[in-house]
């Protein structure tokens, strides 16, 4: 039996089940574990892989929260059985540097997306170049967003950007409302790509970058690209593995 950290969210259901997971298997301290179970939602797993990405455990999710794409289903039962025989999806995240006005570079990571957001009723104006070549020279919108396999079915779909296959390689480049180019509605990648977005009236027209959940306000650039350091691995019961539920989405009606 693997020595199993719990990790909950806070809401009384996901407290509840932490107790009687641990009372039955114990909790072994972080720093001792050899795998983390996580109870709660998909942010909550987000968060999780973040807090933890310094050991790059093995992380096994089960479904105690609003939405659970990421999750295993909750049962008390052969715990130790179902991470036995869970099957690994290694995720790699993408790399967010951003440039603000005041000539910092904040560096975060992603394990969905990295966005780009108006922050004010003025729409962006964005400069787009791929590996140091320019792309296009004005994309007018709302905003931008860079996708992983893993996050394509998440904020990515939602702006109408496709849903990539687990392990495909690729990044999904989604613009969210462009009003320029009119027919631009985005680009699938390489994963090896840089994407580089350039603001080009931040003054008047301030542009957030979000990766995950770590924001960056008052940007003026902002360079993506895979990490290539960085892996963490996600445990999926067999009948629920991942990439099976990301082909699955591209046949939901």
């Amino acid at each position: 039996m693997k020595r199993i950290a719990f990790v909950a969210s806070q809401t009384e259901e996901a407290q509840a089940a932490r107790a009687a997971l641990t009372s039955r298997y114990g909790d072994a301290p972080i720093e001792e574990a050899e795998v983390v179970v996580a109870l709660g939602g998909d942010g909550f797993m987000l968060r999780t892989l973040h807090r933890h990405l310094a050991r790059a455990l093995p992380v096994y999710g089960m479904k105690l929260g609003t939405v659970g794409f990421l999750m295993n289903q909750h049962h008390v039962a052969d715990l130790p059985e179902r991470i036995s025989r869970a099957q690994p999806a290694v995720l790699r995240p993408l790399l967010m540097e951003a440039a603000n006005e005041a000539g910092s570079t904040i560096s975060a990571l992603a394990f969905n997306e990295v966005s780009l957001l108006r922050q004010t009723k003025q729409a962006a104006h964005l400069r787009v170049s791929l590996n140091g070549v320019v792309k296009l020279d004005e994309l007018i919108c709302d905003g931008v967003l860079v996708a992983t396999p893993a996050g394509s079915t998440a904020y990515n779909l939602s702006a109408h950007g496709p849903i990539l296959p687990f392990g495909s390689q690729l990044l999904a480049m989604t613009p969210i409302s462009p009003f320029r180019p009119r027919r631009w509605r985005g680009a699938i990648l390489p994963a090896v790509t840089e994407v580089k977005f350039e603001i080009l009236d931040p003054y008047k027209r301030p542009v957030s970058a979000t990766a995950d959940s770590h924001e960056v306000r008052d940007i003026v650039e902002v360079s993506i690209r895979e990490s290539r350091e960085r892996t963490m691995t996600l445990l999926f019961d067999p009948e629920h593995n991942l990439e099976e539920r990301i082909l699955n989405e591209q046949f939901e009606l």
